[in-house]
């Protein structure tokens, strides 16, 4: 099993995945992560940032201890609601990402507690 979740979207089925490992930061946790399409023509990276309880995720450092221990079961557990979240406004986060990326050489950073 990978630890990857598939998102689905009008161009197609897109990979969710981590890009790197996970950081605390106070109470949130942030997550760099990357959407590359299924036949691997695109690739966009994001900054998705979490509290456990404002996205309804397992806690922290169930995250932290998947990474560590290269658990893609857990990895996959805790992605898919994240890959929901992100599915529902897909195309206007990929754009907004591309672009972020494009003209301001960095990623995207977007907040999942808010809603």
């Amino acid at each position: 099993m990978s630890d990857e979740v598939k998102i689905a979207s009008g161009r197609g089925a897109y990979r969710l995945r981590l890009a790197g490992a996970p950081e605390l930061s106070g109470q949130a946790l942030l997550l760099p992560l990357v959407m590359e399409h299924q036949d691997g023509l695109e690739r966009v990276g994001l900054i998705c940032r979490v509290t456990a309880a404002g996205a309804g995720l397992p806690d922290h450092n169930s995250l932290l201890s998947a990474f560590q221990e290269r658990d893609s079961r857990a990895l996959c557990e805790f992605l898919r609601p994240i890959a929901a979240r992100l599915e529902q406004n897909f195309e206007q986060l990929r754009e907004a990402a591309l672009k972020s990326l494009r003209t301001e050489r960095r990623p995207l950073q977007i907040n999942l507690d808010e809603p």
